[in-house]
């Protein structure tokens, strides 16, 4: 995992394939006035999904990872608390394969994911986003840049 400011990650590009791609449409992309829904970059290889939602108690949130994409998440607005994990340090429940989505089991360390400060998780980074940072939930704007692993 990579958690950078949005300004830096150009630091970042040569990691992996498609991350110069993301970081410079996430740079000069207006993301305030885009709708929510998918937006293609690079066809299915890179795309973004943009979210408008409300943070929600940790007891409500779920371990997960992805096996076929890498995700590149950049709050715009609100903030939340995010968990991260190594993916061999989890106990597998399950995967859907049609939505790209391993749900897992177990613990991990958290930080707050504020606007322009970008998360890069890769398949073995298991994360649990979008909790409630303080004691009530929290209106936020996240896009996720889904990079194809080759």
């Amino acid at each position: 995992m990579i958690v950078a400011g949005l300004q830096i990650c150009t630091n970042y590009t040569q990691v992996f394939p498609g991350l110069a791609q993301a970081f410079e449409w996430l740079r000069t992309t207006d993301l305030a006035r885009l709708k929510p829904g998918c937006h293609p970059i690079d066809g299915e290889r890179i795309y973004a999904s943009v979210a408008d939602y409300r943070t929600k108690p940790a007891e409500e949130g779920f371990w997960e990872a992805h096996r076929r994409y890498i995700d590149v998440q950049l709050v715009v607005s609100g903030t939340e608390r995010f968990g991260f994990a190594h993916l061999h340090e989890m106990r597998f429940v399950s995967h859907d394969e049609a939505r790209d989505l391993s749900v897992l089991e177990g613990d991990g360390d958290f930080f707050l994911l504020r606007p322009g400060l970008v998360a890069v998780l890769f398949p073995e980074d298991a994360h649990m986003p979008g909790l409630q940072a303080g004691s009530s939930p929290e209106a936020v704007r996240k896009i996720v840049v889904k990079i194809a692993v080759p």
